[in-house]
C-alpha cells in the first residue's frame, strides 16, 4: 500500500462531515463522488502547496484525493522548480494543468512539425539528441545549417516543437512537454514566417515519402491555408486524407480568428481526416471553474463539418525563449533583477545599458519604482523564467494534442489514425456555458485518453 492510499484509509471524510452544501473540490472545482482529504491532517508543505494554488478561494478545509495525488507526486519538483506567481501561486506546468499520464513520455514515437522555421533547443537535445531530421524546403540539399541561426523564423517551430516534446532541461525537467522523450523530424516550409498552402503541401509529400525512414506517426501543423474551401476541390485537404490513409495521423491548429465576426477554418484543419484543435483558457490552474474559451477559429466548415474537434490550452502555456536574442538578454536581465538585493539594482542597470530603456531612465528614481518596473516588464512580457515565457494562440495548441497522440501510440503502438481520433473525442469533456461550435467535444484528456487506449490492445 502506498503512503498516499495509507494516508486515504485513516483520513477520510465523506461529505457529511463537510459544511453543508459542499459538492465539488474548492481546488479543481470537480465533483467529488467519493471521500475528501482533510487538509489539516496533511503535511505542512503539501498543505500549503495545495493553498497556493487554489487563490481565489477564501476558506477550505478539504479537498478530494485526486487533488491530493496529483500535488504529492509533482509536490517536490513544484517546491523546487516552479516559477512563483505574484499571489503565491505557481506557474504549472503543461502536464500538471492538464493531469497527464505520467508513465508514458512518447517513447520511441516520432512527430514530425510543419512551420516556418526552428532552433535545436536543448530541451530537445540534451541529454540525448531527439532530433532525428531536419529539412528545409527551400533548399535543394535540406541546408542543415539554417536549423542553428537564431532568427526571427526559428522562434515559432522552436516553441511549437518543445512545447509537444521538450524535457524542461533548463527548468530541472519541470517545464516539459507531455511527450518529453518523443523523436522529432523538423521540416522548415517557408524562408520567411509567412507560409502558403502551397508550402504546407510539399512538406506533407516530403514526410509522406520519408514516414518510414524516421519512423514517423504523428504530424503537427501550426499553420494554416490561404482561404476557406472544400476539400473535395482542394489540393492539401486531398494530402492530408492521403496522409491518414498511409497511418500518419494530422494534427491541425485551426487559428484565432474566433473574436471576429467571421471565423472559417481553413485547410488543412478543415480537412474531414485531419484531428483539428481549438483553443482553451485554463488560467494556468487545474481548477475547471475557470476554464474558459480561447479566441480560436472555429466552423462548421464549408462542407458543414465540425471544426475543431477538441480543444487545448492555448494560452499561459509555458514555452522556450530562443536563446541569442534580446528577448533572451532581456528575460535574463529581469531574472537577476528580480532575484537581486535592493542596494545591487542600480550597479546592476548600469552594467546592462539599453536592454530595457524604462529601468535605463528610472535610475534616478527610489528603489520601490525600479521594483514596481521590474514586476510591470515581468509580467508584460509573459516572462516565467530567464529561459521560459508565456505563449498564446492555438499553435500551441496542437502540439499538446501531438504529444497526447505521442503517449497514447507509446501505450498501444496499434492504434490507426481514426482509433486515435475517435479516442480524443470520445474521452474529451465539454465546457458548460459555450457553444459546442467553439469547443467541439470539448477538452482534450491526456490521462483518460491513454487508459482508452491501452484497453484496446
Amino acid at each position: 500500500m502506498t503512503p498516499t492510499e495509507t494516508f486515504f484509509l485513516e483520513h477520510q471524510t465523506t461529505r457529511a462531515d463537510l459544511a453543508a452544501g459542499e459538492k465539488v473540490c474548492p481546488v479543481c472545482s470537480r465533483e467529488v463522488k467519493y471521500e475528501f482529504a482533510p487538509l489539516l491532517a496533511m503535511p505542512d508543505d503539501l498543505q500549503a502547496l495545495i493553498r497556493a494554488n487554489a487563490p481565489d478561494t477564501i476558506q477550505f478545509e478539504a479537498v478530494c484525493a485526486r487533488c491530493v495525488l496529483l500535488f504529492e507526486r509533482a509536490k517536490e519538483q513544484i517546491l523546487r522548480d516552479a516559477a512563483m506567481n505574484k499571489d503565491g501561486s505557481f506557474v504549472l506546468s503543461t502536464p500538471l494543468r492538464l493531469d497527464s499520464a505520467e508513465g508514458f513520455t512518447g517513447k520511441n514515437v516520432t512527430i514530425a512539425f510543419l512551420d516556418s522555421g526552428f532552433y535545436p533547443h536543448v530541451d530537445l537535445t540534451t541529454p540525448k539528441n531527439r532530433i532525428l531530421a531536419y529539412q528545409n524546403m527551400n533548399a535543394t540539399d535540406g541546408e542543415v545549417a539554417s536549423l542553428f541561426q537564431p532568427d526571427v523564423a526559428s522562434w515559432h517551430g522552436m516553441m511549437t516543437s518543445v512545447v509537444a516534446a521538450g524535457n524542461g532541461s533548463l527548468s530541472n525537467g519541470f517545464y516539459r512537454g507531455i511527450a518529453p522523450d518523443a523523436n522529432v523530424v523538423l521540416v522548415k516550409l517557408a524562408r520567411t514566417g509567412r507560409i502558403t498552402e502551397q508550402n504546407i503541401q510539399d512538406g506533407l509529400e516530403w514526410i509522406l515519402a520519408h514516414r518510414e525512414k524516421f519512423n514517423i506517426k504523428i504530424v503537427n501543423i501550426s499553420a494554416g491555408g490561404d482561404f476557406e474551401q472544400s476539400y473535395l476541390h482542394d489540393s492539401l485537404s486531398q494530402t492530408v486524407e492521403d496522409c491518414v490513409a498511409n497511418g500518419l495521423t494530422i494534427v491541425c491548429a485551426v487559428g484565432n480568428a474566433g473574436h471576429l465576426q467571421t471565423h472559417p477554418v481553413f485547410p488543412p484543419a478543415s480537412s474531414p481526416s485531419a484531428i483539428s484543435v481549438g483553443g482553451l483558457d485554463d488560467k494556468n490552474s487545474i481548477n475547471r471553474a475557470q476554464r474558459g474559451m480561447y479566441r480560436s477559429s472555429y466552423g462548421p466548415t464549408f462542407d458543414g463539418l465540425q471544426k475543431p474537434e477538441i480543444i487545448a490550452p492555448s494560452i499561459w502555456v509555458p514555452a522556450p525563449i530562443l536563446p541569442d536574442t534580446p528577448t533572451a538578454q532581456q528575460a535574463a536581465l529581469l531574472d537577476v533583477l528580480d532575484k537581486a538585493k535592493d542596494a545591487d539594482l542600480y550597479s546592476i542597470i548600469e552594467a546592462n545599458p539599453n536592454l530595457e530603456p524604462e529601468l535605463d531612465a528610472a535610475l534616478d528614481r527610489p528603489v520601490h519604482v525600479l521594483r514596481q518596473i521590474i514586476a510591470l516588464k515581468w509580467r508584460y512580457e509573459n516572462v516565467i523564467t530567464r529561459h521560459y515565457k508565456y505563449v498564446d494562440g492555438t499553435s500551441f495548441a496542437a502540439p499538446i494534442v501531438s504529444s497526447v497522440v505521442a503517449q497514447m501510440l507509446e501505450a498501444n503502438p496499434n492504434l490507426s489514425p481514426q482509433k486515435i481520433k475517435r479516442i480524443l473525442i470520445s474521452t474529451a469533456e465539454r465546457l458548460p456555458h459555450y457553444e459546442v461550435d467553439r469547443q467541439g467535444w470539448g477538452v482534450i484528456d491526456p490521462r483518460r485518453a491513454v487508459e482508452m487506449a491501452l484497453t484496446l490492445l
